[in-house]
């Protein structure tokens, strides 16, 4: 299947009025896409057992024994069980990574656009009913923080804000660790944590990701370009860093690409074992694919293999 390019975002090239209408054209694509796949307010994309405590009553026969009230049981003489009640609104925060090696892409769209996506994606799976989503969007030159809060005008207005979100200068770099770190303070309610980055330069980040996923679920959206993992077949190229600045010339040899292609795929792999060990599963979007075909295959699954997500293959 072709890619499929989000509706353009690049904030340069948008009126306010233009932006709003693709932004409203994004939310269809994904709704009418996901039609089927979602059912109910509370079903989102990392499905659990309440978390908060509820009412005791007598063991059955097939209840879990983890859930045994022992304090009642002792009390009354006859085995108890504690019943967990299903939080009845969720509140999620999104990373938003703009750092400049997000102003990238040579397929459909720029990872930019699609980090703009995953967002709009997010942001009308988790909305509903009460529901409350917030965001951090890092840029390495400037974080900005948009407050958690329910509605559609507000999920609007906080994806306007992502998508205009002025480019980082060069030679910044960003700064995922911080913008992750940002999420533990001021400590909220267990709800939904979702990182949105193409996970390249320092894996400086997993001791406050693992922090964050101590209280809540987490998931990773990792953004990718074809020229991430592979140098293309050329006699001589020009690359240029633009979160260090640097421009250097290469002749592309045979071995330079292999050499290219096994120590992005060294960093790759790195980072799966990272977002591993914090519980996070990972839901890919490349620039040369069908973004939202892949959203809906990543949600139609982990509705059914959630606790599995260490042993499902990446995308």
């Amino acid at each position: 299947m072709t890619a499929n390019p989000p509706p353009s975002l690049k904030s340069g090239e948008l009126s306010d009025p233009r932006l709003s209408a693709a932004l409203r054209t994004l939310e269809l694509t994904v709704r009418r896409r996901l039609d089927g796949v979602l059912h109910g307010d509370h079903l989102g994309l990392i499905p659990g057992p309440g978390s908060e405590p509820g009412d005791a009553r007598l063991y059955q026969p097939g209840d879990d024994v983890r859930q045994m009230d022992w304090s009642v049981t002792a009390r009354t003489t006859h085995p108890h069980v504690r019943q967990m009640v299903a939080d009845r609104e969720l509140e999620t925060w999104m990373v938003a990574d703009l750092s400049a090696s997000l102003d990238f892409g040579t397929a459909a769209c720029e990872k930019r656009d699609l980090v703009v996506a995953a967002a709009a994606a997010i942001t009308f799976l988790t909305s509903g009913g009460g529901n409350r989503i917030g965001a951090v969007v890092a840029t390495g030159a400037d974080t900005v923080r948009i407050p958690a809060r329910s509605g559609r005008v507000h999920a609007q207005a906080m994806l306007r804000k992502i998508a205009s979100t002025p480019k980082a200068p060069d030679g910044v770099r960003g700064d995922l660790r911080g913008a992750i770190e940002s999420l533990r303070r001021p400590q909220r309610k267990r709800g939904l944590a979702v990182v949105i980055s193409d996970f390249l330069g320092p894996i400086d980040w997993q001791r406050s990701l693992r922090a964050v996923s101590a209280r809540h679920d987490v998931l990773a959206v990792e953004v990718l370009d074809p020229r991430d993992l592979e140098l293309p077949d050329v006699e001589d190229v020009v690359l240029h860093d633009p979160e260090t600045g640097r421009t250097r010339e290469f002749t592309v040899t045979p071995k330079l690409r292999a050499d290219f292609a096994e120590a992005a795929q060294a960093h790759r792999d790195e980072v799966e074992q990272m977002l591993r060990t914090c519980g996070a599963p990972v839901m890919t979007l490349r620039t040369d694919r069908d973004w939202i075909t892949d959203v809906v295959r990543f949600v139609s699954t982990r509705r059914h293999t959630f606790g599995a997500a260490s042993k499902a293959p990446r995308q």
